[in-house]
């Protein structure tokens, strides 16, 4: 490696990059110094992904879980597990050496303890990727609601900008309005819609409104939000209903309450779980907030946990549970030694997948080509050749 100081300015670090190419040197290809520390020993294939996870990080509990994998919180994990199967497989495959004497080498008690709290682990790590998920790639929440219910206020107050247009003239939203805000570490992606109403003459809102019901079944959250002076309980719980048929993960925001009062609006409409704020007063604003925060995450973020962020990893966990039940399943039903073996080979593949100890090319590929470039800084470059 060579390492050259200059100055800052761009142009002049390309200078010496074309310099040093001439001589002999290439630019690094994306990943590869992570890839190179992978195929020396230095990193598990899950710490070398996190690596990736840090460079796209856009959120301190991002940043944070990625941290903890690559530091080998779920290395350790894998590797605890992989040397106690491998210990048991050992045992049973040299019974099979001596099955003329009818020898059991394995105590079969202590492996189906070890079997179930691998299962209890891997099952914790499972429910782990919902909100890995989250942190990851953020959430995505529909406001929705009838024209002039305050939709385009409240994503404006969330923001603190006047990012939506506002106006007291109804269907002044006539598409989609997205905007991402981070809230305790999480990143939601707010998308203001066009108000929702039964009759409309004009063609453009129409395909709003069209859009807005399509939203409302993509997004992870829906907020309804509805004026509390207009709408009648009636007519909420029609709305409300209406969107659980097309999505269950909502809740209803009662807005305006600067003109009818907070007492006056869960009174009106007793029974119903909504929240009551003023987008425009921004009151109850930081209630929301929370409540957006326990919908999705159900609790504090412990970023020092293990956590799945990676696909991967859980489809490949999927078949490490799916193994570990049919070994659970032939120790319960007393399936021969050479049965039982097959079972702890395919678990030990598939979490040997995950750590990389048995690596696809193709796989392998993929992932460091999927790496933000680590070449993008300019000072990145594998030196081939003696630089004088």
């Amino acid at each position: 490696m060579v390492e050259i100081g200059c100055h800052g300015s761009p142009f002049v670090q390309q200078q010496v990059i074309k310099a040093c190419i001439h001589k002999g040197a290439r630019l690094a290809k994306a990943g590869e110094f992570t890839q190179r520390a992978f195929l020396n020993g230095k990193l598990d294939l899950t710490q070398a992904e996190a690596v990736a996870d840090i460079i796209s990080s856009n959120t301190a509990a991002s940043q944070k879980t990625a941290l903890n994998n690559m530091r080998g919180g779920f290395s350790k994990i894998l590797k605890e597990l992989r040397e106690n199967l491998i210990q048991f497989s050992a045992l049973i495959e040299l019974e099979l050496d001596f099955s003329q004497e009818d020898v059991e080498f394995a105590d079969r008690t202590k492996f189906y303890e070890l079997i179930n709290d691998a299962g209890s682990v891997t099952k914790e790590l499972l429910q782990s990727f919902q909100l890995g998920n989250v942190i990851k790639h953020g959430v995505s929440v529909a406001i929705i609601g009838k024209p002039n219910a305050g939709k385009s206020t409240l994503l404006n107050t969330l923001l603190n900008e006047n990012r939506a247009i506002v106006s007291e003239i109804a269907g002044t939203t006539r598409d989609t309005v997205e905007e991402i805000i981070n809230i305790d570490g999480i990143l939601f992606r707010l998308i203001d819609t066009a108000g929702i109403r039964e009759h409309s003459t004009d063609v453009i809102e129409l395909i709003g409104i069209e859009k807005s019901r399509e939203k409302i079944e993509q997004s992870d959250e829906v907020i309804y939000i509805f004026d509390v002076n207009t709408e009648s309980p009636a007519e909420l719980k029609a709305a409300v209903e209406l969107i659980a048929e097309k999505n269950t993960n909502y809740f209803s925001v009662g807005n305006k309450i600067d003109l009818m009062g907070a007492g006056a609006a869960a009174e009106k409409f007793a029974g119903t779980d909504a929240l009551y704020i003023s987008a425009k007063e921004k009151d109850h604003i930081d209630l929301l907030k929370q409540r957006l925060v326990d919908k999705i995450v159900s609790g504090n973020i412990n970023t020092e946990n293990t956590i799945i962020t990676n696909a991967r990893h859980y489809e490949a966990l999927q078949q490490v549970d799916r193994s570990l039940s049919d070994i659970k399943a032939g120790l319960d039903n007393n399936i021969p030694g050479d049965l039982l073996a097959l079972d702890i080979r395919r678990c030990l593949h598939y979490i040997s997948e995950i750590t990389g100890d048995i690596s696809n090319e193709n796989v392998l590929d993929y992932i460091f080509r999927s790496f933000v470039s680590e070449s993008n800084h300019p000072s990145f470059c594998f030196v081939n050749a003696c630089l004088c």
